[in-house]
């Protein structure tokens, strides 16, 4: 004989407990259905909002002659010439007095008292050590991905494609590299500075203490940049830092 279906089902937990005793149901919430966003809005919500303002990096007073309007973001600039390490230190300068944060990678010829003198905040200096060749592209994009400014100096060929890479990435997160030297470099500058000419003065015929240099910088570049551009300068002035040539430096 078959059994009633009530008896082959199986109880309810807790139905042997009183009323009172029972444990309330689960209220259960659903989520509202979201809406998945294309790609294309996808990319427009999390483009950068960049102000006119900050597309540029600011440079100290004697360099302005060489630069449009500014220190523009996502270029890179070639250094070169006699006294190419003070005029790198005085294109940091600029920017790291208000806050930007910059890095030097692989140059012991840099001296930290020179770059504190030239008017670079040095608590917003990074230093590091000259990573090896196989590494080096990496470890420069990982930085230009993080910082305002990267001054690097490197001590071995460096390859087309890592340069192209770097100015994609730079390109991208708004960073400026700049590169000290006279070595090949596989690709052209948006920038190239160059010290053509430069005189020590305070020293005798042999003896006497150097107190500053003149010297003329010559700017070339590349589309808006094309035009030449030519300033004369104390690299260093008296007191250490880049001032006009026709100011007399202080202290």
């Amino acid at each position: 004989m078959a059994l009633p279906s009530s008896l082959l089902a199986e109880p309810e937990p807790f139905d042997d407990l009183p009323p009172e005793e029972c444990p309330a149901p689960l209220a259960i919430t659903l989520s509202p259905v979201r809406t998945v966003p294309t790609l294309a809005e996808a990319a427009r919500r999390v483009r950068p909002t960049t102000l006119a303002v900050e597309r540029t990096l600011p440079v100290v007073p004697a360099l302005a002659g060489l630069f449009l309007d500014g220190l523009r973001r996502g270029s890179s600039i070639g250094v070169s010439g006699p006294g190419a390490r003070s005029l790198a230190m005085a294109l940091m300068a600029g920017a790291t007095s208000v806050g930007s944060w910059a890095a030097v990678v692989g140059d012991p010829d840099l001296g930290l008292v020179a770059a504190g003198e030239a008017g670079v905040a040095l608590e917003r200096l990074a230093i590091v050590t000259a990573p090896e060749p196989s590494a080096w592209g990496d470890v420069v994009g990982a930085l230009v991905g993080s910082l305002d400014l990267v001054l690097v100096a490197p001590q071995h060929r460096v390859g087309a494609a890592t340069v192209r890479r770097l100015m994609a990435r730079i390109r991208e997160r708004g960073s400026v590299l700049i590169r000290v030297g006279d070595g090949p470099w596989p690709d052209s500058f948006d920038l190239a500075l160059t010290v053509v000419d430069g005189s020590w003065e305070g020293h005798g015929s042999g003896h006497g203490r150097l107190r500053l240099r003149r010297a003329e910088v010559v700017a070339t570049g590349r589309r808006a940049a094309a035009r030449e551009r030519s300033v004369a300068m104390m690299l260093p002035s008296p007191d250490g830092s880049p001032v006009p040539s026709e100011q007399p430096g202080s202290g």
